[in-house]
């Protein structure tokens, strides 16, 4: 019987060693990097401090520095002194009118006016030829009156307001309160209708068209004489001419009609809001 003792390999041992030298060369390296890395930072920071004093900014006195302001600021003498808003020279008449030859408008005439138109044309073109030189002519298969202005148009606002004009008399204004338009800047026009109020049909709006005109006109003209406007009462629709305060009086008591209130309230409400008025005008 033959027995065989097992021997330690050397391979395993030496495989031990090795790791053994690897880790403490490892170990040995990493410290001397280490080592370097610090050295190099020393020296990084011993340069920096021998380099800070020459590259430190120099000092500049106050007084040095507006000197160098003033030579900096070159003012020019013959340029104009600067002001708040600018200023422009008024522009002369003909920079004013428009580039085009000539403006038109045309203004539509409802049929129950035509004939009126006819009575009055003298009294309507002449205001509109004289005092804002317009050209104007009557088209009587379009129904219309159609005005232009001219060479002799000065007023930019010429035509709007000769437009304004026969307008207020195809909605039923006399010629004499119309020709206010051309003479007054503030007058203005204003429509509305009994619906856009309240809904009424029937008797119920006879009444209310009743009531705003009273018996034989006298609630209008009270209306008219306490708020300073004219009004046209024409079937459904109402048209005041006047200033804006002026105008927002009347409606407000034509509104208060509408609504149902009696005369005799609008009446007293229309005495507080004139004296009021003629206090503001003294």
């Amino acid at each position: 019987m033959v027995v065989t003792h097992a021997q330690p390999s050397t391979s395993a041992t030496g495989q031990k060693k090795n790791r053994r030298k690897m880790s403490k060369k490892t170990s040995t390296s990493a410290d001397t990097d280490r080592e370097m890395r610090e050295d190099d930072m020393d020296d990084l920071a011993l340069h920096d401090e021998t380099e800070s004093p020459s590259t430190a900014p120099p000092v500049v006195s106050k007084e040095a520095a507006a000197d160098d302001d003033e030579l900096m600021i070159d003012t020019d003498s013959s340029l104009p002194a600067q002001s708040a808003a600018p200023a422009f020279p008024p522009l002369s008449a003909s920079a004013q009118r428009s580039s085009l030859k000539s403006e038109t408008r045309r203004i539509p005439i409802p049929p129950h006016r035509m004939t009126p138109l006819k009575k009055d044309w003298v009294n309507i073109f002449s205001p509109l030829s004289e005092m804002l030189q317009l050209q104007v002519r009557m088209n009587v298969q379009r129904r219309c009156v159609e005005i232009r202005t001219s060479k002799h148009t000065t007023d930019i606002g010429a035509l709007q307001k000769g437009a304004d004009f026969v307008k207020s008399y195809a909605l039923g204004f006399d010629v004499n309160d119309a020709i206010a338009l051309l003479r007054l800047d503030d007058l203005y026009l204003d429509s509305f209708e009994i619906k856009d109020v309240k809904t009424l049909h029937g008797d119920h709006l006879s009444r209310a068209i009743g009531r705003i005109a009273g018996q034989d006109g006298k609630t209008k003209f009270t209306i008219e004489n306490a708020s300073r406007t004219r009004i046209v009462l024409a079937d459904t629709k109402i048209h005041i001419l006047g200033s804006f305060q002026n105008i927002k009086i009347a409606r407000d008591a034509v509104v208060s009609l509408i609504l149902g209130s009696p005369p005799g309230k609008v009446y007293a409400g229309l005495r507080t809001v004139s004296s009021r008025m003629r206090q503001r005008a003294l």
